[in-house]
C-alpha cells in the first residue's frame, strides 16, 4: 500500500513538470521546470554538453557526422534521466535547435537523424520566436535593470549567426532590426587569417565594418540613453566584467578584451571555466559588442549576470503562450510600419476592430486559434500600405512591402500570411498560381483564405474611410451571415462594397453575406 501511494505521488509530480531541450551553437541542453500555481516555471534539473554545431556550419556548410552522432547520444543521455523522473522521453514539451542550423546544407538529414535515433521531433528557433525570446529577456530586465527605466535603450544579442537590436522607449519597443554579424560566424570567418592578439581584433573590427555602419545608420536618429547586451558568451564572463553591479564600463570592456585576445583558447577555458567551443567565440563576443558601444558613443553597457542557457530554455516554455503586453508590443511594430508607407491610420485600426468583431462573433464558424486573430489584425493595419507605391494595384504592392519587411514578433510564416491577407482584401481571391499562397501547406493556404474572407467583409464596411459603423449585429440565418448597422440611416455604400467583397466569405463558409436595413 505505500509503495501504490508513492507511485501516485510520482505521477502526480510528473504531471506538473514540464521539459525543453535546446541544440544550441555551441551545446545541447535541457530544463526539466515545474509548473507553478501562478503559470510560473521553477527549474527542476538542468543538464549542458558542449557540442560544435555552429563551428561545422560555419565552416565547412553543414553539421559534421561525428557531431551529428555527439548531439544523438546527448539527448539520449537526457532521456535517461526524464525515464528517472518518470516522464516520457519521448514527449518533450518544447524540443527545439539554433535557427543557424536552417544555414546547414544537410539540416533535414541532421533532424532526421535526431527524430529517427531518438524519437523527437525538434523545430528551429525561427526569427519570430527568437525576438519573442529576446523580448522575455529583456522584460526581466525590465524588472530589475535600472538602465531598462530610462527614456531610450538599446537591447542588443549578438547570437551565433546574427545580431539583433530591439530599441525601447518608455519602455515600449519602437524598433526592431537585425544583421548579419555574429560570434561563430565571424570566428569562422576571420580564422584564415591566422592574426593573434591585438591583430586579430583589429581583422574582426573590419570584418564588422559594414553592420557597424549600418547600426550607426539605423540608430543616427535617436540618442540612446543606455545599452543592454545579452549573449551566450559575454554572460558567461559577465561575474568577471561587471562584478554585482551589472554595469561595465566602455574602458573596463575595452582592456577586458584586449586581454582575452592575449589568452589562448586552452587558457580561457581554465580562466573562465567555459568549454571549448565558448572559448573560440568569446573573442569577437568581446570585441563586437565593444565595437557596437564605440560605434554609438557610449560609456558604459549593462550586462545580466544570470545564466543565459538556463533562461532560454525557461523562456521557450512560454514564448508560445505569449498574449497581452507581447501581442501589443507586434501591434505596435505594425504601426510603426504602416506610419513608414503613410497608410491611414484611423482606416485600419477600424477595419482591425471590425475584423475582430466578426472573429469573436464567429468562433464556431472560423475555428482559428488567438494567434491568428493577431495576425488578422496585423493584415488589417498593414492592408493599404501598397498605396505608398502606388494606388493602382495597391494590394499586390501591399504584398511586396509586408514581404519584405519585418514586424516585431512575427516568423517568416506569420509574415508571410499577414501579407498574403493583405493582398486579398480586394480583387481576387487566393489563387495556386500566387508563388507565396501555393508555396504554403494546405492547412496554410485555409487559414489564408478563412482570414482573408474575415478582412473582405470587414473591410467592405468602411469603405468610406470615414468610420460610419459604430455598431454592428451579427447573426446567421437561413445560410445567410446578417449584418444589422444600428444608427446607420443609409447603408448604400456599406451594401454596394459588400457585394463585391463578400464572395470568398460563400465560397470559404457557404454563408451569403446581408446587410439588413436598420428600422
Amino acid at each position: 500500500m505505500p509503495s501504490a501511494r508513492k507511485s501516485a505521488k510520482k505521477a502526480l509530480v510528473a504531471e506538473n513538470l514540464f521539459t525543453a531541450l535546446h541544440i544550441g551553437a555551441s551545446s545541447v541542453s535541457m530544463m526539466v521546470a515545474e509548473r507553478e500555481e501562478d503559470g510560473s516555471f521553477t527549474s527542476v534539473d538542468f543538464l549542458e554538453q558542449p557540442a560544435p554545431v555552429a563551428r561545422d556550419i560555419f565552416r565547412s556548410g553543414g553539421v559534421s557526422p561525428s557531431t551529428t552522432e555527439r548531439v544523438v547520444s546527448i539527448i539520449k543521455g537526457y532521456q535517461k534521466s526524464l525515464a528517472e523522473l518518470g516522464l516520457d522521453p519521448h514527449a518533450v514539451t518544447r524540443a527545439v535547435t539554433t535557427n543557424i542550423l536552417s544555414e546547414a546544407t544537410n539540416h533535414e538529414t541532421f533532424m532526421n537523424r535526431i527524430r529517427i535515433a531518438c524519437g523527437l521531433r525538434i523545430g528551429t528557433i525561427d526569427d519570430g520566436e527568437m525576438t519573442r525570446l529576446i523580448y522575455l529577456k529583456t522584460r526581466r530586465r525590465l524588472l530589475n535593470l535600472p538602465a531598462m527605466r530610462k527614456d531610450t535603450t538599446l537591447v542588443l544579442h549578438v547570437g551565433p549567426g546574427n545580431t539583433r537590436a530591439l530599441l525601447f522607449q518608455n519602455g515600449l519597443i519602437t524598433r526592431y532590426t537585425s544583421y548579419r554579424m555574429g560570434t561563430h560566424r565571424t570566428r569562422e570567418a576571420v580564422e584564415g587569417s591566422h592574426a593573434e592578439g591585438p591583430a586579430m581584433l583589429r581583422v574582426i573590427r573590419e570584418h564588422a565594418y559594414g553592420n557597424l555602419a549600418q547600426i550607426r545608420f539605423d540608430y543616427s536618429d535617436v540618442s540612446i540613453d543606455g545599452l543592454v547586451v545579452i549573449g551566450y558568451e559575454l554572460q558567461s564572463v559577465a561575474p568577471a566584467l561587471t562584478k554585482t553591479t551589472q554595469v561595465c564600463s566602455i574602458k573596463t570592456l575595452r582592456q577586458f578584451t584586449a586581454d582575452a585576445a592575449n589568452l589562448s583558447d586552452v587558457e580561457l577555458v581554465k580562466r573562465f571555466q567555459l568549454d571549448y567551443q565558448t572559448a573560440e567565440a568569446l573573442l569577437p563576443a568581446l570585441e563586437i559588442n565593444l565595437a557596437i558601444a564605440e560605434t554609438l558613443k557610449l560609456g558604459e553597457v549593462h550586462i545580466p549576470t544570470s545564466e543565459y542557457e538556463q533562461g532560454l530554455l525557461h523562456d521557450l516554455l512560454v514564448s508560445q503562450e505569449l498574449t497581452g503586453a507581447f501581442a501589443e508590443e507586434v501591434l505596435r511594430s505594425a504601426r510603426i510600419l504602416a506610419k513608414r508607407y503613410q497608410s491611414d491610420p484611423s482606416h485600419g485600426e477600424h477595419v482591425g476592430n471590425l475584423c475582430t468583431r466578426f472573429f469573436e462573433a464567429l468562433p464556431d464558424l472560423h475555428q482559428l486559434t488567438p494567434h491568428d486573430a493577431l495576425l488578422l489584425q496585423v493584415a488589417a493595419i498593414l492592408h493599404e500600405v501598397g498605396t505608398y507605391v502606388s494606388p493602382r494595384a495597391h494590394h499586390k504592392h501591399s504584398e511586396y512591402l509586408i514581404l519584405n519587411s519585418e514586424v516585431f514578433g512575427l516568423d517568416r510564416l506569420d509574415v508571410t500570411i499577414v501579407a498574403l491577407v493583405a493582398r486579398y482584401h480586394r480583387h481576387s481571391g487566393p489563387r495556386l498560381d500566387h508563388p507565396s499562397y501555393a508555396a504554403l501547406s494546405t492547412d496554410d493556404r485555409i487559414r489564408v483564405c478563412k482570414l482573408a474572407a474575415l478582412l473582405r467583409v470587414a473591410d467592405a464596411l468602411e469603405r468610406t474611410h470615414a468610420q460610419r459603423v459604430a455598431n454592428l449585429e451579427i447573426r446567421r440565418e437561413s445560410g445567410k451571415l446578417r449584418i444589422r448597422l444600428p444608427g446607420l440611416a443609409d447603408a448604400a455604400v456599406e451594401r454596394l462594397a459588400m457585394d463585391s467583397k463578400a464572395d470568398l466569405f460563400e465560397q470559404v463558409f457557404g454563408l451569403g453575406v446581408v446587410i439588413d436595413e436598420d428600422n
